[in-house]
Protein backbone atom coordinates (compact mmCIF):
# COMPACT_ATOMS: atom_id res chain seq x y z
CA UNK A 1 0.00 0.00 0.00
CA UNK A 2 1.22 3.46 -0.81
CA UNK A 3 2.15 5.67 2.12
CA UNK A 4 1.76 9.43 2.30
CA UNK A 5 5.36 10.14 1.23
CA UNK A 6 5.00 8.09 -1.94
CA UNK A 7 1.70 9.78 -2.77
CA UNK A 8 3.13 13.26 -2.07
CA UNK A 9 6.10 12.53 -4.35
CA UNK A 10 3.73 11.35 -7.07
CA UNK A 11 1.60 14.49 -6.74
CA UNK A 12 4.71 16.68 -7.03
CA UNK A 13 5.70 14.88 -10.22
CA UNK A 14 2.15 15.31 -11.50
CA UNK A 15 2.24 19.05 -10.77
CA UNK A 16 5.59 19.37 -12.56
CA UNK A 17 4.31 17.57 -15.65
CA UNK A 18 1.24 19.81 -15.77
CA UNK A 19 3.47 22.89 -15.52
CA UNK A 20 5.60 21.63 -18.41
CA UNK A 21 2.45 21.16 -20.52
CA UNK A 22 1.34 24.74 -19.83
CA UNK A 23 4.76 26.18 -20.69
CA UNK A 24 4.99 24.13 -23.88
CA UNK A 25 1.55 25.35 -24.98
CA UNK A 26 2.59 28.95 -24.24
CA UNK A 27 5.70 28.52 -26.40
CA UNK A 28 3.60 27.12 -29.23
CA UNK A 29 1.12 30.02 -29.05
CA UNK A 30 4.02 32.51 -29.00
CA UNK A 31 5.63 30.96 -32.07
CA UNK A 32 2.29 30.93 -33.90
CA UNK A 33 1.80 34.62 -33.09
CA UNK A 34 5.29 35.55 -34.29
CA UNK A 35 4.89 33.49 -37.47
CA UNK A 36 1.49 35.07 -38.12
CA UNK A 37 2.90 38.58 -37.74
CA UNK A 38 5.74 37.86 -40.17
CA UNK A 39 3.36 36.18 -42.63
CA UNK A 40 1.10 39.25 -42.64
CA UNK A 41 4.13 41.44 -43.29
CA UNK A 42 5.25 39.12 -46.08
CA UNK A 43 1.83 38.93 -47.77
CA UNK A 44 1.40 42.72 -47.69
CA UNK A 45 4.72 43.27 -49.46
CA UNK A 46 4.51 40.21 -51.71
CA UNK A 47 2.63 42.04 -54.47
CA UNK A 48 5.30 44.76 -54.51
CA UNK A 49 8.14 42.33 -55.21
CA UNK A 50 9.67 41.94 -58.64
CA UNK A 51 10.20 38.22 -58.89
CA UNK A 52 13.48 36.85 -60.11
CA UNK A 53 15.22 33.51 -59.64
CA UNK A 54 16.65 34.34 -56.20
CA UNK A 55 13.38 35.61 -54.70
CA UNK A 56 11.42 32.74 -56.26
CA UNK A 57 13.85 30.20 -54.77
CA UNK A 58 13.59 31.79 -51.32
CA UNK A 59 9.79 31.85 -51.56
CA UNK A 60 9.81 28.14 -52.44
CA UNK A 61 11.76 27.61 -49.21
CA UNK A 62 9.61 29.97 -47.13
CA UNK A 63 6.13 28.60 -47.78
CA UNK A 64 6.88 24.89 -47.12
CA UNK A 65 8.81 25.90 -43.99
CA UNK A 66 5.89 28.05 -42.79
CA UNK A 67 3.43 25.21 -43.44
CA UNK A 68 5.69 22.78 -41.57
CA UNK A 69 5.86 25.20 -38.64
CA UNK A 70 2.07 25.49 -38.48
CA UNK A 71 1.61 21.73 -38.74
CA UNK A 72 4.00 20.85 -35.92
CA UNK A 73 2.76 23.68 -33.69
CA UNK A 74 -0.75 22.31 -34.08
CA UNK A 75 0.67 18.90 -33.13
CA UNK A 76 2.07 20.55 -30.00
CA UNK A 77 -1.34 21.92 -29.05
CA UNK A 78 -3.22 18.75 -30.04
CA UNK A 79 -0.83 15.81 -29.54
CA UNK A 80 -1.83 12.33 -30.69
CA UNK A 81 -1.02 9.99 -27.81
CA UNK A 82 -2.14 6.45 -27.14
CA UNK A 83 -1.64 5.53 -23.51
CA UNK A 84 -1.24 2.05 -22.14
CA UNK A 85 -4.42 0.23 -21.14
CA UNK A 86 -5.05 -0.07 -17.42
CA UNK A 87 -6.16 -3.60 -16.51
CA UNK A 88 -7.54 -4.96 -13.27
CA UNK A 89 -4.76 -6.27 -11.02
CA UNK A 90 -6.90 -8.94 -9.35
CA UNK A 91 -6.22 -12.28 -11.14
CA UNK A 92 -9.43 -13.81 -9.73
CA UNK A 93 -11.59 -11.22 -11.50
CA UNK A 94 -12.21 -10.82 -15.19
CA UNK A 95 -9.50 -8.68 -16.80
CA UNK A 96 -11.32 -5.51 -17.74
CA UNK A 97 -9.93 -2.12 -18.64
CA UNK A 98 -10.10 0.35 -15.74
CA UNK A 99 -11.65 3.75 -16.29
CA UNK A 100 -9.34 6.69 -15.61
CA UNK A 101 -11.52 9.28 -13.83
CA UNK A 102 -8.90 12.04 -14.07
CA UNK A 103 -9.22 12.65 -17.84
CA UNK A 104 -12.24 13.74 -19.86
CA UNK A 105 -12.16 10.50 -21.87
CA UNK A 106 -12.78 8.51 -18.70
CA UNK A 107 -15.18 11.03 -17.15
CA UNK A 108 -17.36 11.03 -20.27
CA UNK A 109 -17.97 7.27 -19.89
CA UNK A 110 -20.19 7.90 -16.87
CA UNK A 111 -23.86 8.62 -17.45
CA UNK A 112 -24.55 10.74 -14.36
CA UNK A 113 -22.56 12.80 -11.83
CA UNK A 114 -23.63 10.43 -9.07
CA UNK A 115 -22.23 7.46 -10.96
CA UNK A 116 -18.92 9.28 -11.41
CA UNK A 117 -18.85 10.32 -7.72
CA UNK A 118 -19.50 6.75 -6.58
CA UNK A 119 -16.68 5.39 -8.76
CA UNK A 120 -14.27 8.10 -7.62
CA UNK A 121 -15.16 7.45 -3.97
CA UNK A 122 -14.50 3.73 -4.37
CA UNK A 123 -11.02 4.52 -5.66
CA UNK A 124 -10.33 7.11 -2.95
CA UNK A 125 -11.14 4.56 -0.24
CA UNK A 126 -8.51 2.16 -1.60
CA UNK A 127 -4.95 3.52 -1.30
CA UNK A 128 -3.61 1.07 -3.86
CA UNK A 129 -6.19 2.08 -6.47
CA UNK A 130 -5.67 5.75 -5.64
CA UNK A 131 -1.92 5.47 -6.11
CA UNK A 132 -2.42 3.55 -9.35
CA UNK A 133 -4.82 6.22 -10.62
CA UNK A 134 -2.31 9.04 -10.10
CA UNK A 135 0.51 6.89 -11.49
CA UNK A 136 -1.51 6.35 -14.66
CA UNK A 137 -2.12 10.09 -14.93
CA UNK A 138 1.60 10.88 -14.50
CA UNK A 139 2.44 8.26 -17.13
CA UNK A 140 -0.09 9.71 -19.57
CA UNK A 141 1.16 13.26 -19.00
CA UNK A 142 4.72 12.05 -19.55
CA UNK A 143 3.75 10.61 -22.93
CA UNK A 144 1.93 13.83 -23.82
CA UNK A 145 4.94 15.95 -22.84
CA UNK A 146 7.26 13.77 -24.89
CA UNK A 147 5.11 14.17 -28.01
CA UNK A 148 4.69 17.89 -27.39
CA UNK A 149 8.42 18.51 -26.99
CA UNK A 150 9.31 16.43 -30.06
CA UNK A 151 6.81 18.41 -32.14
CA UNK A 152 8.08 21.68 -30.66
CA UNK A 153 11.68 20.87 -31.64
CA UNK A 154 10.61 20.05 -35.20
CA UNK A 155 8.54 23.22 -35.41
CA UNK A 156 11.55 25.28 -34.30
CA UNK A 157 13.59 23.95 -37.23
CA UNK A 158 10.87 24.91 -39.72
CA UNK A 159 10.29 28.23 -37.93
CA UNK A 160 13.95 29.25 -38.12
CA UNK A 161 14.06 28.18 -41.79
CA UNK A 162 10.97 30.26 -42.63
CA UNK A 163 12.22 33.28 -40.70
CA UNK A 164 15.69 33.08 -42.23
CA UNK A 165 14.35 32.82 -45.78
CA UNK A 166 12.05 35.80 -45.21
CA UNK A 167 14.89 37.90 -43.80
CA UNK A 168 17.06 36.92 -46.76
CA UNK A 169 14.30 38.10 -49.11
CA UNK A 170 14.21 41.45 -47.28
CA UNK A 171 18.00 41.77 -47.44
CA UNK A 172 18.02 40.89 -51.13
CA UNK A 173 15.31 43.46 -51.92
CA UNK A 174 17.23 46.09 -49.96
CA UNK A 175 20.36 45.20 -51.92
CA UNK A 176 18.54 45.57 -55.26
CA UNK A 177 17.19 48.99 -54.32
CA UNK A 178 20.53 50.28 -53.10
CA UNK A 179 22.66 48.62 -55.78
CA UNK A 180 23.13 51.77 -57.85
CA UNK A 181 24.32 53.72 -54.79
CA UNK A 182 26.87 51.18 -53.58
CA UNK A 183 30.59 51.21 -54.27
CA UNK A 184 33.37 48.72 -53.63
CA UNK A 185 34.02 49.91 -50.07
CA UNK A 186 30.46 49.07 -49.03
CA UNK A 187 31.04 45.42 -49.89
CA UNK A 188 34.03 45.35 -47.57
CA UNK A 189 31.85 46.64 -44.73
CA UNK A 190 29.20 44.02 -45.54
CA UNK A 191 31.75 41.21 -45.47
CA UNK A 192 33.14 42.56 -42.20
CA UNK A 193 29.67 42.69 -40.61
CA UNK A 194 28.96 39.10 -41.70
CA UNK A 195 32.27 37.86 -40.29
CA UNK A 196 31.75 39.71 -36.99
CA UNK A 197 28.22 38.31 -36.74
CA UNK A 198 29.46 34.75 -37.24
CA UNK A 199 32.17 35.28 -34.60
CA UNK A 200 29.67 36.77 -32.12
CA UNK A 201 27.22 33.90 -32.64
CA UNK A 202 30.02 31.35 -32.19
CA UNK A 203 31.23 33.01 -28.98
CA UNK A 204 27.72 33.14 -27.52
CA UNK A 205 26.83 29.62 -28.67
CA UNK A 206 29.83 27.87 -27.17
CA UNK A 207 30.33 30.32 -24.26
CA UNK A 208 33.94 30.90 -25.31
CA UNK A 209 34.52 33.88 -22.99
CA UNK A 210 33.57 31.88 -19.89
CA UNK A 211 35.83 29.01 -20.95
CA UNK A 212 38.74 31.42 -21.47
CA UNK A 213 38.18 32.94 -18.01
CA UNK A 214 38.15 29.52 -16.41
CA UNK A 215 41.34 28.51 -18.18
CA UNK A 216 43.03 31.74 -17.03
CA UNK A 217 41.49 31.49 -13.51
CA UNK A 218 40.01 34.99 -13.79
Amino acid sequence: MANNKELDALLQILSGEQTIIQRTDQKAFTLLSILGAFMVFFIVHFTKMQLDMVIFSLIMIYFPAAMGTIYFLVRVLIPRVRGAKELNDNPDEEQTEDINPTFFAGISQFNTPNEYAKYLKSIANDEKKLYKMFSAQVFSLGLINQRKNNSLRKSMVFFVTALTSELMIIMYLAYLRAYSYLDDRIYQFIYGIIILSVIAITFSRYDVITKIRKSLNI
